[in-house]
């Protein structure tokens, strides 16, 4: 009998969640931020990064007062290692949505440290906003 496999969790890069729900990406909240543009750097990063790097797009992520947010995953491998998914949140001009490629080609969570400016961009995942609202 064949062996299959569905794409083992180790090989999955470093992904880019990238919020464009009712907030994140709406030139109304956040005017002055080219979103479109944003988007089409980071995914053109990722065709570049010969499947190191992923990008996708996902309705609202919850933390709509710090919009635009981004969530990088750690890799595959990284995750197998412990790291777990840093949200980043005003995530609104050309040098923070650099440090995030700079910090995602470099390997991400659990690989590579953030750049600073982007540590003060960090915001808790909604899930731990809620616990620590308890």
């Amino acid at each position: 009998m064949p062996k299959f496999s569905i794409s083992a969790a180790g090989s999955r890069p470093c992904t880019l969640v990238v919020c464009r729900g009712c907030c994140c990406g709406d030139a109304r909240k956040t005017p002055g931020t080219d979103h479109a543009r944003q988007l089409e750097r980071l995914r053109t990063a990722a065709a570049e990064s010969g499947g190191r790097l992923a990008v996708r797009t996902t309705d609202c992520l919850g933390p709509c007062g710090q919009a635009n947010v981004i969530v990088v995953q750690p890799s595959g491998q990284a995750r197998g290692r412990g790291a777990r998914a840093a949200w980043i949140g005003w995530v609104l001009d050309d040098d923070a949505t650099d440090d995030i490629l700079t910090w995602a080609e470099q390997g991400g969570p659990g690989v590579a440290e953030p750049p600073a400016t982007l540590a003060l961009q960090m915001i808790p995942a909604p899930s731990e906003a809620r616990r620590r609202a308890r």
